[in-house]
């Protein structure tokens, strides 16, 4: 864990220097006899800043750090007297066991609450870790199923697991081809190696067949990769109607540039969490390799005001509107509306009241919010496709804000 320790985003210093300045002017403008300030609410963030999937870490940690600074200016937990919320920062560098490390520091420092990790491998590592002081753990991003299927009763998630994402991309998937004429017949699934992508993989695997789309190939790759060449030319060779990649941004970008390369010719491609298919640095960046790719990923309500007003204010700050930022930013709000409900940090007490959440989430495609053994059963994913140089939301279509084009060929 790091010893930088923010309020609202700003550096512990720079906090120190604005109180203490403020501190003087009281004394010199303003009554002497100051109202008490509540005892700040410590939330850990633990995050990958560090390490091949780092650009993702430091989308949550930002998304996070805007959670916590539009909480302080709206003022604070109120049923704590108004308490401000600090952030106490920490890099797991992509590595499970040093996430869990971080988890022990910050428990023995008496942290109020924590929001990890990315990734599946280093949730389910933080989590568990969590478990053993009983610190309310919330899950940003990492999809694997088996992190709300261990029985613990600190941890929680608000956005959809891998089983109900690849359960919705296959359904829909079956419905968009069915709609075209069944033009797609064979897949190729390109995965990274870690539990999110070979997790993906496999349900995939298994439910393809069942909507009449043989898999006729299933290829793993590295983290990091860099030469996507000898797995290209076989997706050349085999020649698959449709190609459906499962991993992270730098990989994703670097076979989709490869195959727009080599010239591969696909019905479609498909991604089922694609680290770069619903991303706009991919999107403007290169266009014509992201061009009508679809994918069935985390995104945000595009006919929701609040989703559009917070996407504006992180592009303002001169970030990239990623799943990863409104994610964080999401779990930040559901430990904190837990803790407002609460009315105190106590363990017990917060647990119970994220168990008990209703947070309303209309923000984000999502129907009304349960939690079910920590798991929020009103989360679910979207389609995207990048039309014209967008990232247009086809499906569902209470959400959606374009037509669905396919095959790709027209």
């Amino acid at each position: 864990m790091t010893d930088k320790t923010l309020k609202g985003g700003l550096r512990r210093r720079d906090f120190l220097a604005t109180g203490a300045a403020a501190f003087a002017l009281g004394v010199t403008g303003f009554p002497a006899v100051l109202r008490a300030q509540a005892t700040p609410v410590k939330i850990g963030l633990i995050h990958p800043v560090s390490g091949f999937v780092a650009f993702s870490g430091n989308q949550c940690r930002e998304g996070a750090l805007m959670a916590i600074a539009d909480i302080n200016a709206a003022g604070g937990i109120k049923s704590m007297g108004g308490a401000m919320v600090e952030a106490v920062l920490a890099d797991s560098q992509g590595k499970p066991e040093i996430g869990a490390a971080e988890v022990t520091k910050m428990a023995e420092a008496g942290i109020d609450g924590i929001v990890a990790g990315y990734a599946s491998s280093i949730s389910l590592a933080t989590s568990q870790e969590a478990a053993k002081t009983n610190t309310p753990h919330v899950v940003d991003v990492g999809v694997s199923d088996k992190i709300v299927q261990r029985g613990l009763a600190n941890t929680f998630r608000f956005g959809p697991g891998y089983g109900k994402i690849a359960d919705f991309a296959v359904d829909n998937l079956d419905t968009i081809n069915k709609a075209a004429g069944s033009p797609a017949k064979t897949a190729m699934i390109i995965h990274e190696e870690s539990l999110f992508g070979t997790g993906t993989a496999g349900l995939l695997q298994k439910r393809l067949p069942e909507k009449g789309i043989e898999v006729i190939d299933v290829i793993k790759h590295a983290n990091p990769t860099r030469d996507f060449t000898n797995i290209v030319l076989q997706i050349k060779s085999q020649k698959p109607d449709l190609i459906i990649p499962a991993n992270y941004y730098n990989e994703y970008v670097l076979l989709a540039r490869t195959m727009r390369q080599q010239r591969i010719e696909a019905k479609g491609i498909y991604s089922v969490l694609g680290g770069a298919a619903s991303n706009y640095q991919f999107v403007n960046e290169f266009p014509e390799a992201a061009d009508l790719i679809m994918d069935c990923n985390h995104w945000f309500n595009p006919k929701s005001d609040v989703a559009l007003q917070r996407k504006a204010a992180a592009e303002a700050k001169g970030l990239i509107y990623t799943y990863e930022v409104f994610l964080a930013y999401n779990a930040v709000l559901g430990l904190v509306d837990a803790i407002e409900r609460a009315g105190s940090t106590d363990k017990d007490a917060v647990n119970a009241a994220l168990a008990a959440s209703e947070m309303d989430m209309s923000y984000m495609p999502y129907g009304a919010t349960k939690m079910v053994d920590g798991q929020n059963e009103g989360a679910q994913p979207v389609n995207t496709q990048v039309q014209n140089g967008e990232i247009e939301v086809i499906f569902p279509a209470e959400f959606a804000s374009a037509e669905t084009v396919f095959p790709m060929g027209g």
